[in-house]
């Protein structure tokens, strides 16, 4: 704890570990966790280190790992004993999450181990479930987080979440790299279609082709590009057929290092998700000039406003989906409109806007141990004698 306290104290440097999936695993938490340690790298004042949830193993237990559930196995005893090995020698440790079962075999452990040893832990909760998981798991989920010194959420909407469930947490954006995306204007729009969520039920994705059918009704050419992978993606691919989408293309998982060249080739983002907390594919879409149409999930409300930073509709509503893609392509100066606020809106986003709240939080966490342990290095006060 004396070296927690010379770094608060004396402005050393603060020791971090995040505990977060690699890029081995499709998800924006990946992604957020990899972009923001690349980013504190390069800070001075901070150590920082990455702990993957889910480490690849050497050799013949590397080959294992290849099978189900010997995988689960094999990956959760390796994530532990790492988890053992490396966290005592930090003094934050900023552990990513995700709901339901994941919770239990990600976050959960990161959280024991690190109060385990005295550590100041820092939950980083990322999903749209979260309020039928803190419901349905309220004997496990609540009291595992409760025992955590601060939860950190990307969007006001889980901090609304959180309260309802008597839990603090603070707002801090998910940031996108905006020198990754250039903006272009498209004049005029062409009817050509991107989606990159998962191939997961929460994210609805046939409503997407639903209402790409449609459009295709008043613009036969109209294209749509799937980015991404997942449990439905033979579903959705068969929907496709019987759909009879033509100009619609699966291209499986792309490495985020070229999403952006999708973005590049289309003219309108289309999300129809169920249930979401903050898309990041949304705030991309924003910095490379596609309009976005959007379904209001979640905390979708709280990054876009209807007819401002894009249009958007009721959940499950692909009729309302593709009224509005093809507003879009029929009205120029909305499509313009919408486009140059959604550019300017990308300033919230991006690394400059939330480099010094993830400083003060570790600074503040930091602060606090070692003011902690200050108090414990103190004798003990001695009792004060009364006259009888």
């Amino acid at each position: 704890m004396e070296a927690t306290a010379a770094a608060a104290v004396t402005g050393g440097r603060v020791r971090v570990l995040i505990v977060a999936p690699s890029l081995g695993i499709l998800g924006g938490q990946a992604v957020q966790a990899e972009r923001l340690r690349e980013r504190l790298a390069e800070e001075p004042s901070l150590e920082v280190s990455f702990l993957p949830i889910n480490p690849r193993l050497p050799g013949l237990l590397g080959k294992l790992q290849a099978i189900k559930y010997v995988r689960t196995v094999l990956t959760s005893l390796a994530y532990v004993a790492l988890l053992l090995w490396r966290v005592r020698a930090y003094d934050v440790i900023h552990v990513f999450s995700a709901s339901y079962v994941s919770f239990v075999l990600a976050p959960t452990p990161a959280i024991l181990i690190a109060k385990l040893y005295g550590k100041r832990v820092l939950l980083n909760y990322h999903s749209g479930e979260a309020e039928d998981h803190l419901r349905r798991w309220r004997r496990t989920a609540i009291p595992t987080i409760r025992l955590v010194d601060e939860v950190a959420v990307p969007s006001g909407y889980l901090v609304e979440v959180f309260a309802r469930f008597r839990i603090g947490a603070r707002s801090i954006y998910n940031f996108i790299d905006t020198t990754r995306f250039r903006f272009r204007a498209r004049r005029p729009l062409r009817p050509v279609f991107f989606s990159n969520r998962n191939l997961e039920p929460l994210y609805n994705v046939g409503c997407t082709l639903r209402a790409f059918q449609l459009i295709r009704q008043r613009f036969p050419e109209a294209t749509l590009t799937v980015a991404g992978d997942g449990s439905q993606r033979a579903e959705l691919e068969q929907l496709a057929r019987e759909l009879d989408l033509r100009g619609t293309t699966f291209v499986g998982r792309v490495e985020q290092s070229r999403m952006h060249e999708l973005y590049e080739c289309a003219d309108i983002y289309l999300n129809s998700s169920d249930i979401d907390n903050m898309p990041v594919s949304l705030l991309e879409s924003y910095a490379a000039g596609l309009p976005v149409v959007t379904t209001d999930a979640g905390g979708i409300p709280h990054i876009l406003t209807h007819e401002q930073t894009g249009l958007m509709v009721r959940r499950g509503d692909h009729e309302a989906l593709a009224a509005c893609a093809i507003r879009l392509l029929e009205d120029d100066a909305l499509a313009e409109r919408i486009t140059s606020n959604a550019l300017a809106a990308c300033r919230r986003y991006s690394w400059e806007a939330v480099r010094e709240e993830w400083l003060n939080l570790y600074f503040e966490l930091a602060r606090e141990d070692s003011a902690s342990a200050h108090a414990a290095a103190l004798p003990p006060r001695a009792e004060s004698k009364t006259n009888a």
